[in-house]
């Protein structure tokens, strides 16, 4: 523009002087020479005008250029066509958004819904005692069916939030609405306050022992069976003899026997083969007072005799305290216990004890019965503890869900009880939905004998925001993986009791625990959560109130 200028003026110029060339020079210049000097007064103050205009344009022109960058957001003026483009490219990421805020709503409408179905279900089966235990029960649904609304809102924030520039830096976790806040968390840990709980102190005579015998059911049913045989060892005084593993499970290889003498700070329990070397080979069993009569004395079969004869062990006539039937059995207390198995032989045997109905309360309490300085007397061996503790580490993270999900054998036994306990995978899906969404957890550990036809469906249904939930199961042996080192190192590896001991133990460190009704490995996971204080108000049985929607009919 300023050379247009520049140019137009220099053609005026040449024009007037042009103009002033072609004047006929007129022999009377003293007429014309008033005229001479006014034209020339006139071409010099236009040329001079001309340059000031130039001199001007060319100072003023880059003050008004940094005037504009400091005011001026320059990038945005030239940058039209890009912010289009970034806009273009967020319409997709807010519909995906949008569809996600839609779909919480819809959980969110059938929330309340449920809620008022219970609700009107309790009004209409509730009457006298059992009615207050309903109206407290509909209160502690209210309040977590509230929590829930809670949670979905704020996840429905944002996800209309998150496509957005500005959604980052808007904060929606407002104290007065984040059910974690004040100890509102739905998940939050149990407080079972240990240190008030009963116990009974266990100094045994050092001369005196009770030889475990556990027969029923797998490991977990014989864990039991210990545990309660220490109950019975500390109201008799005596020391408890771990089974030898040439008739029972290989318990060194899981359990860390001297954590419980450690526990105690006393020799409470030996094994056997430090039993026997005390003995000098020579293991009588002085007297064996069965604490079941039925369905055969002290719950040994043939089987389980021979195996301790071929050991070395020898035993006098079994003898039946009471007449007890494993499949009734009657409550018993602690004086009836000392009532009838007291006695001053060196050693003495109760048979299984696995399904004995002794002060449950007092048993089954987290800690355990007895007075010790630990979380819990059983628990696994510490290769086992590292070993789950890198699993984590490598794998899960300090948040997420544990399932254990039975399934071989256990439609059957399911179907026997009344109600069944076996769930369509659909159905099981569903309900363990619903636990993801009150945990906010990421990812599920899945302890499990299912078949891949039905984990494989599991995991297709296990969503959460529209999103899959992984199923994580311990991998194979890899050598590039080395949260399994020291099981490979110690020969631990592949063993299927180590497996078992090691599943449990992941599960036990969750945030929260999903197991099978029914199950003692779902139980001995609930003790351990308990003992080690990781025990979540999430805590439930799969599909726990419910009953399967599909049942088979009996053979």
């Amino acid at each position: 523009m300023m050379r247009d200028r520049e140019s137009s003026d220099e053609e005026d110029d040449r024009e007037n002087l042009i103009q002033q060339n072609d004047h006929p020079k007129s022999p009377l210049r003293s007429t014309f020479q008033i005229d001479d000097v006014k034209d020339r007064f006139a071409f010099n103050r236009r040329f001079n005008f001309t340059f000031s205009k130039r001199y001007f344009l060319a100072i003023i022109l880059p003050v008004l250029v940094l005037i504009l960058y400091f005011i001026t957001d320059i990038k945005n003026l030239f940058q039209t066509t890009v912010t289009n483009i970034k806009y273009d490219g967020s319409i997709n990421s807010m519909r995906e958004s949008e569809l996600r805020a839609l779909y919480l709503l819809r959980q969110q409408q059938l929330g309340p819904f449920k809620l008022w179905n219970h609700t009107l279900a309790n009004d209409t089966s509730s009457t006298g005692l059992s009615s207050s235990v309903s109206k407290s029960s509909t209160v502690e649904d209210l309040k977590s069916d509230l929590l829930s609304q809670i949670s979905l809102n704020k996840q429905i924030q944002q996800a209309l939030l998150s496509s957005h520039q500005l959604g980052n830096l808007l904060s929606i976790s407002d104290n007065s609405t984040d059910p974690s806040f004040g100890g509102l968390g739905r998940c939050r840990k149990v407080d079972h306050n240990l240190s008030q709980r009963k116990t009974v102190e266990w100094k045994p005579r050092s001369d005196k022992y009770l030889f475990a015998i556990c027969v029923s059911g797998q490991m977990s049913n014989h864990l039991i069976c210990l545990e309660k045989h220490m109950f019975f060892a500390a109201l008799l005084n005596r020391i408890l003899v771990i089974p030898s593993s040439k008739v029972d499970y290989e318990f060194n290889r899981v359990l860390d026997v001297d954590h419980i003498n450690k526990c105690l700070g006393r020799e409470v329990v030996v094994t056997y083969e430090e039993f026997a070397e005390r003995r000098k080979s020579h293991v009588h069993i002085d007297k064996i007072i069965c604490y079941f009569s039925q369905p055969q004395p002290c719950f040994l079969d043939d089987e389980r005799v021979k195996k301790l004869k071929s050991l070395g062990v020898s035993m006098n006539k079994l003898e039946v305290a009471w007449n007890e039937d494993v499949k009734k059995p009657k409550k018993r207390t602690v004086q009836d216990i000392e009532a009838k198995f007291s006695t001053d032989d060196d050693v003495i045997a109760i048979g299984d004890v696995f399904f004995a109905d002794v002060e449950k309360d007092w048993v089954m309490q987290p800690g355990g019965p007895i007075s010790h300085k630990c979380k819990t007397l059983i628990e696994p061996s510490r290769l086992i503890m590292l070993t789950a503790q890198r699993f984590v580490q490598t794998f899960l993270g300090n948040n997420f869900i544990a399932l254990h999900f039975r399934r071989h054998g256990f439609l059957k036994f399911c179907n026997a009880k009344k109600p069944s306990c076996f769930y369509p995978v659909p159905q099981a899906a569903d309900c363990i939905n619903r636990v993801i969404e009150r945990a906010s957890s990421p990812v599920i550990y899945l302890s499990t004998d299912a078949a891949e036809s039905e984990t494989g469906l599991l995991q297709s249904l296990v969503v959460f925001n529209g999103k899959t939930v992984p199923l994580v199961k311990r991998p194979a042996r890899n050598s590039a993986e080395k949260w399994d080192a020291l099981l490979y190192r110690h020969g631990l590896e592949g063993d299927s009791q180590v497996d078992a001991m090691l599943d449990k133990t992941i599960c036990a460190m969750s945030s929260v625990f999903i197991g099978s009704s029914g199950s003692t490995f779902t139980d001995d996971i609930l003790r351990l959560r308990k003992d080690w204080g990781s025990a979540s108000l999430c805590d439930e049985y799969l599909c726990q109130g419910e009953l399967p929607n599909f049942i088979a009919d009996d053979e």
